[in-house]
């Protein structure tokens, strides 16, 4: 099938990616629009996967104030140089991340960031549950293991779901504008604070 300049100017629409990346996804999926798109997806994130030990010491402060005044967030978003940091899609990931911690209320960045002793005692809890529960003996360690999965994915920043696009994670979305800038980028810290509510 003819590759032509139009589909490959849409797919750089779509994706990002550069002139040659996309003709040559297209001419692998047969000219394929979606199939080129995940096909992209998926080489994109291996190559962030590379980047991601690369150190990060640039980035902004990115702030957001819920409409009543009542919440607010503050991000440090890093990368690797200015010339990124600066770019509105930098800014954009920074916001979108914003209204992910606002909504959702995560306490941790990553799961490497929580305390072993932490989950140590949510397995107890999750295990006495499932004896109380009289789940099968057989069954309780996939039971924990599954309940510890889910800790995750309610209380890591990176693990939680988008609340604007349930397809993907905050860490994918992350990964997705490492792949699209070539830049290593990190979610170093955050706080969020609601009117009269304790630190």
């Amino acid at each position: 099938m003819e590759i032509t300049a139009s589909m490959v100017n849409k797919l750089r629409q779509k994706t990002g990616a550069g002139m040659m990346d996309c003709k040559n996804a297209l001419k692998e999926s047969e000219g394929e629009m979606e199939k080129a798109i995940e096909l992209l997806r998926t080489k994109g994130l291996a190559s962030a996967a590379k980047k991601l030990g690369r150190e990060a010491k640039s980035g902004q402060v990115i702030s957001y104030i819920h409409h009543d005044s009542r919440l607010g967030v503050l991000l440090e978003l890093n990368c690797e140089t200015d010339f990124v940091a600066r770019t509105n899609e930098f800014k954009e990931l920074g916001n979108e991340i914003c209204l992910q911690i606002a909504a959702e209320a995560p306490i941790f960045v990553s799961r490497e960031q929580v305390p072993a002793e932490l989950i140590e005692k949510e397995k107890v809890i999750y295990r006495e549950l499932a004896i109380v529960e009289g789940k099968p003996e057989a069954a309780v360690e996939k039971i924990i293991a599954s309940k510890v999965e889910n800790f995750y994915r309610t209380n890591c920043l990176l693990e939680m779901q988008n609340v604007r696009d349930s397809s993907q994670t905050i860490g994918s979305l992350v990964a997705l504008m490492i792949a699209k800038v070539g830049e290593n980028i990190r979610v170093r810290r955050f706080a969020r604070f609601r009117l009269g509510e304790e630190i």
